[in-house]
């Protein structure tokens, strides 16, 4: 790699990681406030918040990147164009084609980075997270049971609870369940356990009456127990996990996906190679998003006022293959047999990308030297 080339990659990768640094801490504040405002209200503490959003990070760095890339290079350019370095490079014989090959080296390192992201690191912390959900929803305790008070964790289940002692038990329980349609039963017992099995959390209750009215006859049953085991993630809704989410499964297993993973997300082959050729073609926007940063920028001449027409410009090329990408997004997911749209946004990208570059290496040509070059 020349003197030059090197100069542009080093000047691109300490912009880059100030900007990337700086957008994924914005975006992961934004989605760390909405966790801890929900987290913290269901009664989790500090540390499940903190782990929570250490989850969402690779997702949000792998949507941070491109952005980031584009904006380094917007940045760098216009700098090297304010301190006259880029008007000196262009004097020497650097055309915009030779000063966009930094550029796309440049492109090439952010996606051999999100390629890692997209391919093992978001998967894994999708899947991670997606079980920590599970298992915080079962924290029945934590959520809804709270000592001395009413509470109503659903529509037509009240539950009161005089103590919570430091083993776990629940003492003096008070439980109404209005959700039949036929009857009413309210429970009151001693002593009660919150058990967890594989259908969801239980409550065991020890010593205790079921009261049970018909409205229609206005009977009444009651019935004493020594124990009884209430469905408490059926009644509140807290059961495990459901179906797997493509979004959790490592790239290398879309690939043959077998009918136990089949069965586990409750989708098809075409829908699992959907997802494939969508990792594949995220990483491809980061180079395709700093090269249209470095065409826009070449275009036009020298101006004391700076770049921002070229700026401006840039940004709605990149707003548009950014529209584009939401509609190929959009077919595919109406019709997973068109998955090759994922590649579209990329190609056409780099067709407007080339007919910049060309555009700006003819502006370059002074008519003088057109004419020596002609009589030569």
């Amino acid at each position: 790699m020349k003197r030059l080339d090197r100069y542009l990659l080093s000047q691109l990768m300490a912009i880059f990681g100030f900007f990337a640094l700086v957008l994924v801490s914005v975006y992961w504040v934004n989605r760390a406030v909405l966790l801890f405002d929900k987290l913290i209200g269901d009664g989790q503490t500090a540390w499940v918040v903190l782990e929570f959003t250490a989850l969402t990070l690779p997702k949000v760095i792998s949507l941070v990147l491109p952005v980031a890339a584009f904006a380094a290079v917007l940045y760098a350019i216009n700098r090297l164009s304010g301190e006259s370095e880029l008007v000196v490079m262009q004097a020497a014989g650097a055309s915009p084609w030779r000063l966009a090959r930094p550029v796309a080296v440049f492109g090439l390192i952010v996606a051999a980075l999100m390629l890692a992201l997209v391919h093992e690191l978001v998967p894994a912390s999708r899947a991670r997270l997606a079980e920590r959900q599970a298992q915080v929803s079962q924290d029945v305790t934590a959520r809804f049971l709270t000592e001395g008070s009413f509470q109503t964790p659903t529509a037509g289940i009240t539950v009161y609870i005089r103590e919570i002692s430091d083993l776990g038990e629940l003492l003096d329980i008070f439980l109404y369940d209005a959700r039949g349609q036929t009857a009413e039963t309210i429970y009151t017992a001693e002593k009660a356990l919150i058990v967890p099995s594989d259908a969801g959390p239980k409550l065991v209750m020890f010593d205790g009456t079921a009261q049970t009215l018909r409205p229609s006859d206005g009977a009444l049953a009651l019935t004493r127990f020594a124990d009884f085991t209430y469905d408490l993630g059926g009644a509140i809704g807290t059961g495990l996990r459901g179906r797997i989410d493509w979004e959790e499964v490592p790239s290398r297993d879309l690939i043959a996906p077998g009918p136990e993973l089949l069965a586990a997300t409750g989708s098809t082959v075409a829908a699992a190679h959907l997802e494939l050729n969508d990792r594949l073609a995220q990483p491809l926007m980061a180079p395709v998003a700093a090269l249209i940063a470095a065409a826009a920028m070449m275009l036009g001449g020298f101006s004391r006022l700076g770049l921002w027409r070229q700026i401006g410009l840039a940004v709605l090329a990149l707003i548009g293959l950014q529209s584009l990408s939401n509609v190929a997004t959009s077919m595919t997911r109406a019709d997973p047999q068109l998955w090759a749209l994922h590649y579209m946004p990329a190609l056409a990208g780099l067709i407007l990308v080339a007919l910049a570059l060309f555009w700006a290496g003819r502006q370059r040509r002074s008519p003088p030297l057109a004419a020596a070059e002609g009589r030569a």
